[in-house]
């Protein structure tokens, strides 16, 4: 009997490139989703909220791999852990988790939450496997396209190590697909960018002309990034192959 896989967030920058990816690797897939939707292509619908812990025990029931993938600025620990408590009462066999590079290492809420959400996957019972990756081409490219409507683009003292969420997606499909792992090596990108490099290769692609500012980054958090604590180099890390460059080829160029 074909496994069935819960994904959530499957509707989300990675989802969209994972779910089909289950598909083609011949497993049940079941998104986990806030709104009701039909089933289409093969892909199931759980209508159901975690932060909320509503439809979860439903959503979770019969599946053999929790594949989380959904978070967001607020809630991400709590919704992690009503997960993580629904999947050990139902017996799932592999619990599977997308995190961030730096999420022990940066002293900002969001890594500090994503930690917590990590403890929660670790610490259910269930077993588990979580990636650390580092951010998406995406998240930078919208980071881009609203600083770039300023006059003047502010460049704060970060170094990002961008990776392509193809390659990010194609990696958790392998995870999802193979006995729990624990804490994996980081996905990172094959490059690192100071955000000014950042900012003048969009504008470059994007064909505007803005002045860019250097901004500097105070306190605990300015230390940390300037440290690199947000970037794997150490070389335990899997590079990714997509560079920003090439990224921005594609959807701008």
């Amino acid at each position: 009997m074909t496994s069935t896989i819960l994904v959530t967030g499957g509707t989300g920058t990675l989802g969209r490139h994972i779910v089909p990816l289950l598909g083609d690797a011949g497993r049940k897939v079941r998104v986990l989703t806030r709104h009701g939707r039909e089933a289409a292509d093969g892909v199931e619908y759980a209508t159901g909220d975690l932060l909320a812990d509503e439809g979860v025990e439903e959503a979770v029931a019969g599946a053999d791999v929790v594949l989380h993938l959904a978070g967001g600025p607020k809630g991400d620990a709590e919704a992690t852990a009503n997960l993580t408590r629904a999947a050990a009462r139902a017996g799932v066999g592999h619990l599977v988790y997308i995190s961030v590079i730096g999420a022990d290492r940066v002293p900002l809420g969001w890594f500090r939450s994503k930690l917590e959400a990590e403890r929660a996957v670790s610490g259910c019972g269930v077993p588990w496997t979580t990636l650390r990756a580092a951010q998406f081409h995406d998240l930078v490219l919208t980071m881009m396209e609203k600083m770039a409507k300023l006059p003047v683009v502010p460049a704060p003292g970060v170094r990002l190590q961008p990776v392509d969420s193809r390659e990010v997606a194609a990696r958790l499909v392998e995870l999802a697909l193979g006995a729990p792992a624990g804490l994996v090596p980081d996905l990172a990108g094959p490059e690192v960018y100071g955000m000014g490099e950042l900012c003048r290769t969009y504008l470059k692609a994007v064909g505007k002309r803005r002045a860019v500012l250097p901004v500097p980054m105070p306190g605990r958090v300015g230390r940390a990034y300037r440290a690199g604590e947000n970037l794997s180099l150490d070389g335990t890390a899997v590079l990714g192959r997509r560079t920003w460059e090439a990224f921005l080829a594609e959807r701008v160029g």
